[in-house]
């Protein structure tokens, strides 16, 4: 066999191996492209004699041509297996049920949701919400708010400390919300009505504690603010969120240090077949803390204590979510069991308003 019909032999054996249109378009410029080994044989006629060019010419042609239409062919032939593997992989069982959209699939955190709800039925009231950082000072935690160093109360309060910086003070996690009502009081004139939402710390772990927890505390200060008006709030909020007509609630005298007086706040409710109803019943449940603005605290903040007053409260966000929406266990909240979400999660465009319903 000559070198020619060896090499033309060889360049269909490798079009025939081709695995893929990549593959065969490496051959085709190896055979035919400006540098291959066909065109560099065709390059070589001028050099020939008018006898030999007329042989060789036809035969290189003819390899030429026969070259060409194996290219093609195996073209094709990858083109349509290329379409079978594509159709194979795409194919769509029409008999499956259609599959929910992504606003459909999605949940929104039972958490997310009680705190839109309680910023829309605060912000009804006329409040606007408040915010401030997680890691504190600890003057702004304890000091500003009554709590003087080696205070009992702050034992309650037992939280994350970083290590100490170098003029011996120390960041903490903050414990509750107040510090945004210090910063707010520190940063605005009155009159004041903020609601103060957002997470806190504090070393505590079981069923109904969590480490990291959140809260909502409200604020209000001006010169005629008294506790029949922090009663009513309190009222009307509690009918709203829990969506009762009626409920009855009991205020009982109790100890904060950053308020004077301090109460405690019970709301109606009936315990049975292992749920809890609002709104009836004869049984009493402990919601939040609530009081006036302690004094000592409005003059920390640089309000004069003669010439404005105030009310305060402050409740778990986690604790009343798992009131209204039967959870048993505080510490499901934060597992990110996505079973447990799609159960107790609300779809993406379930927004809360007072209007449409807030948890509908």
């Amino acid at each position: 066999m000559s070198d020619f019909a060896q090499l033309e032999l060889q360049i269909l054996s490798e079009i025939a191996a081709s695995p893929d249109e990549a593959a065969l378009e490496a051959v085709r410029v190896a055979a035919l492209g400006k540098k291959g080994s066909i065109s560099a044989l065709l390059a070589t006629l001028g050099k020939m004699s008018p006898e030999e060019r007329k042989t060789q010419g036809a035969a290189i042609n003819l390899a030429k041509d026969k070259v060409t239409e194996a290219l093609a062919a195996r073209r094709e032939v990858l083109k349509s297996a290329a379409l079978d593997a594509r159709l194979a992989a795409e194919t769509v069982d029409v008999t499956l049920p259609v599959r929910e959209a992504p606003a459909d699939t999605g949940r929104i955190h039972p958490l997310s949701q009680v705190w839109d709800e309680l910023t829309a039925i605060f912000a009804d009231m006329g409040f606007s919400v408040a915010e401030g950082p997680d890691i504190e000072t600890d003057d702004y935690n304890f000091t500003k708010l009554n709590f003087p160093e080696g205070h009992p109360a702050r034992e309650m309060h037992d939280t994350f400390f970083f290590n100490p910086k170098q003029d011996g003070s120390r960041m903490l996690l903050r414990t509750h919300t107040s510090p945004v009502q210090v910063r707010t009081m520190l940063s605005q004139q009155p009159p004041i009505r903020v609601i103060c939402p957002g997470r806190t710390y504090r070393i505590d772990s079981d069923a109904t504690h969590t480490p990291q927890f959140h809260q909502v505390e409200g604020l209000v200060i001006d010169k005629h603010s008294h506790l029949g008006h922090l009663k009513w709030i309190l009222h009307e909020f509690c009918k709203a969120f829990f969506e009762v007509d009626h409920i009855n609630m009991r205020f009982r005298p109790s100890f904060f240090p950053f308020t004077e007086p301090s109460l405690e706040v019970d709301i109606q409710c009936r315990r049975g077949n292992g749920e809890i109803r609002f709104g009836e019943g004869e049984d009493w449940l402990e919601i939040l803390g609530c009081g006036m603005v302690h004094p000592n605290v409005l003059r920390a903040c640089g309000i004069d204590p003669d010439v404005y007053q105030g009310f305060a409260w402050g409740m778990g966000i986690d604790r009343i979510a798992m009131l209204k929406y039967g959870m048993s266990d505080l510490r499901q909240l934060f597992e990110s069991d996505v079973r447990w979400l799609s159960h107790y999660g609300f779809k993406p465009l379930d927004i809360p308003t007072l209007a449409g319903g807030l948890s509908t």
